[in-house]
């Protein structure tokens, strides 16, 4: 399974992003694509999108805690990793 939640996509990406992904609210999208696919996409998100985007990308993977997160800009949200654990971690306003 893969959830991109985004700031602001690109309309292409956004456009293409809707080829394999459901919408259930704007910017966030979420797929049960396999893995292998799943990776492709990733890459092609970090590559294709700006820093803008604030793209926040949670992937599944098959060993614990069974999950990976990507992130790309904005800096409200922090990726921190915790004893092997990736968490999100929101800066005080």
């Amino acid at each position: 399974m893969l959830v991109v939640i985004a700031n602001n996509l690109p309309p292409a990406v956004r456009g293409r992003m809707k080829l394999w992904f459901i919408e259930p609210r704007p910017n966030v999208f979420v797929s049960g694509v396999k893995d292998n696919v799943a990776q492709k996409v990733v890459e092609y998100l970090l590559e294709h999108c700006p820093a803008q985007s604030g793209l926040l990308v949670f992937c599944r993977k098959p060993e614990a805690p069974g999950y990976r997160i990507y992130g790309l800009g904005d800096p409200k949200r922090q990726l921190v990793e915790i004893s092997g654990m990736q968490l999100v971690h929101e800066k005080d306003l």
